[in-house]
């Protein structure tokens, strides 16, 4: 997998773009506020379908292609997937009329062809590491709940298609539940919505569990290497309900210490005790007038000789767990597509010191692609810098430059 081409129209601050990516590794450089990270974001938006923050469509936009007749953004990227080219394309076209107000829907063709934006997922795939991202370890589970399925969706088609679904289902599910505790009837009218969403939250469950698996493994190599093995990092899968404890059986759930064992139950079991709980927690959640219960409340934690990382680490130990999750993310990608993912690193040496600095640089070796941004070309060594494609961003202006420019 590789990204050959980006091209921007009136996306962010760029009015028009035209960019190559001939090299394994790309620099760009400029001071803050220039449009560095809007490359990135244009990149991740291509492959994922979705922007960085949830509703912004609008803000995509250059300001100034609000004035046009008809306003647009469009960003486009050429690839290579399966060993053959690809062409991505989104177009944020108005909805309705002209004002302040203005609302964009994404227009996707593949291959010159139309479809659902959901069908991006998979064509290019993507590890974005943001400063942001400290969140996944700091943050609410909503953070790390939004990261599992961007990363699992990237993978696997089924995943997302059992996603899709379960949302639908949660919130048909869930507006019977307030009509049921706003008018009354019989929860027996319950029945149906919780076995599709016991049968398609089992394969969300199951597949975030053998991921959080498969990438603990990896993570904890990363890890040492960050860290010269001085720390042990472990990651824990936190379903809003234990597949392994019955209700009524007698045994406790797994505490936070435990995490999920290894012989999790196969999928069919995980419906079928997941169908158990929704139907125990019928007089809850009518009450509460939402579904308590499922992988849409499910979390994943972060522990350092078994203290939890949201709680008890530090500002440093949380980033330099995170960069460890970002980076064994690229190993999972690559081992279960065959295909290395593109690496999109934004202005991340910045917040590491010299040691964690060496280790990431040590780490990019072994990366097939990656796009990285920073403020200062000195976070990088002149080794470093003589592989990588040089470009200065200012103002949404790219420009190319030889190592002797620096």
């Amino acid at each position: 997998m590789r990204l050959l081409h980006l091209s921007l129209v009136n996306y962010r601050n760029y009015v028009r773009l035209e960019l190559d990516f001939p090299t394994r590794i790309t620099l760009l450089q400029g001071a803050n506020a220039q449009g560095k990270t809007n490359l990135l974001e244009a990149i991740h938006y291509l492959a994922t379908g979705r922007a960085l923050q949830a509703g912004a469509e609008r803000e995509l936009v250059n300001w100034l292609a609000l004035e046009e007749p008809l306003p647009h953004a469009r960003a486009a990227a050429e690839i290579i997937h399966d060993h053959q080219k690809e062409k991505l394309e989104i177009t944020l076209l108005p909805v309705n009329g002209p004002g302040a107000q203005m609302n964009f829907r994404k227009h996707v063709r593949i291959n010159g062809v139309a479809r659902r934006a959901i069908d991006l997922v998979g064509h290019l795939r993507v590890v974005l590491f943001v400063p942001q991202d400290i969140e996944l370890v700091a943050g609410a589970p909503g953070h790390r709940r939004r990261y599992l399925d961007i990363a699992l969706c990237q993978m696997h088609p089924a995943y997302c298609r059992a996603l899709a679904q379960y949302n639908q289902v949660l919130a048909q599910r869930n507006a019977l539940l307030r009509a049921l505790r706003d008018q009354g009837g019989s929860p027996g009218q319950l029945r149906f919505w919780d076995e599709q969403l016991a049968e398609h939250g089992a394969l969300i469950i199951a597949e975030r569990q053998r991921f959080i698996a498969h990438l603990d493994m990896e993570a904890r190599a990363r890890h040492r290497e960050l860290t010269g093995g001085r720390e042990h990092l472990q990651l824990h899968y936190l379903p809003s309900f234990d597949p392994i404890y019955q209700p009524g059986g007698g045994q406790p759930p797994l505490a936070f210490s435990e995490g999920i064992s290894s012989d999790f139950p196969p999928r069919e079991e995980i419906a079928s005790r997941f169908l158990t709980h929704l139907r125990a927690s019928h007089e809850r959640d009518i009450a509460a007038g939402m579904t308590l219960t499922g992988p849409h409340r499910d979390d994943m934690r972060f522990s350092v000789g078994g203290r939890d990382l949201r709680v008890y680490g530090s500002r440093g130990q949380q980033r330099t767990a995170t960069l460890a999750l970002k980076l064994a993310e690229v190993q999972v990608m690559t081992q279960e597509t065959d295909e290395p993912p593109v690496l999109l690193l934004d202005d991340v040496m910045s917040e590491l010191d010299d040691t964690r600095r060496q280790a990431l640089l040590g780490a990019l070796d072994g990366v097939a692609q990656a796009v990285i941004t920073t403020t200062d070309w000195d976070d990088f060594t002149p080794a470093f810098r003589a592989q990588a494609r040089l470009l200065r961003v200012s103002n949404g202006r790219v420009e190319e430059l030889s190592p002797d420019d620096i």
